[in-house]
């Protein structure tokens, strides 16, 4: 069962579904499938253990640029995003049932970060995110928000999910970064505008190997940002850019 407030998928909105599919398929060791829905070229990206955890698609025309988008579970969608609009946020896709799959929508918080609010069909848990602790290669992992004002957005947060903020860890003159917490899980972080950081949420997958998969990135035409940084835990992330301009991070230990 997903909770209110979980993260339970994940889409990649792209100029070029198949130069994404070959990129990823790459770096992150993800293997594609159909999804059968009617109608739509949506493709499904599938963990090394057989779980789906993303899905990807053209991208509207109207879209400025490429994107990863992450889905929160909500208990009432249509109730969830009127309270969205309510406090500061704006409706880009209006409540939308997709037969099969469940009801969701698509908003903006108040400053600007794009997210899916979701309620699926079944209620069986969701596998894309698994959290640091007991996640497999492939599966998110870690959910980042760069805002410019930290403390808003985690309130705004607060209110609509029920998350709360809870540790985090010391970034010199740029601030704190903030742990979100949905129950005994933690989501990700919070944290404020960084040099050449851009508004919204960053989503970073597990990989086995983040020097290889650093290297990948760059022989499949994409530019890494930032990293292999350490990170609490003996890890290392790295902040990406694919060959179309969409931002993704990783995180995997050296080999």
């Amino acid at each position: 069962m997903n909770r209110h407030g979980d993260f339970i998928w994940y889409e990649l909105l792209t100029r070029d579904i198949d130069a994404a599919a070959a990129f990823y398929a790459d770096v992150v060791g993800w293997t594609l499938q159909d999804s059968g829905t009617p109608g739509i070229d949506y493709r499904l990206f599938t963990a090394p253990d057989g779980q789906p955890v993303a899905g990807l698609m053209a991208m509207p025309d109207a879209m400025p640029a490429p994107t990863w988008l992450g889905y929160v579970a909500v208990d009432d969608v249509d109730a969830a995003a009127a309270d969205f609009v309510g406090a500061g946020g704006h409706q880009h896709m209006p409540p939308t049932t997709m037969p099969g799959v469940g009801r969701m929508a698509m908003l903006t918080d108040p400053q600007a970060a794009a997210l899916y609010l979701m309620r699926g069909e079944r209620d069986t848990a969701s596998t894309s995110f698994c959290g640091s602790e007991n996640a497999t290669p492939g599966h998110f992992v870690w959910n980042e928000l760069t805002a410019p004002d930290q403390d808003r957005a985690i309130a705004f947060y607060a209110d609509r999910f029920g998350w709360r903020q809870e540790g985090g860890m010391p970034m010199g003159p740029l601030g704190d970064y903030k742990f979100l917490h949905n129950g005994d899980t933690c989501l990700g972080a919070a944290m404020g505008m960084v040099p050449g950081g851009q508004v919204g949420w960053q989503y970073y997958a597990l990989v086995a190997d983040i020097d290889a998969a650093t290297a990948r990135i760059v022989t499949g035409g994409g530019s890494v940002i930032q990293g292999p940084d350490e990170i609490p835990g003996g890890s290392f992330s790295v902040v990406a850019s694919d060959p179309m301009g969409a931002r993704f991070g990783l995180v995997g230990p050296r080999a």
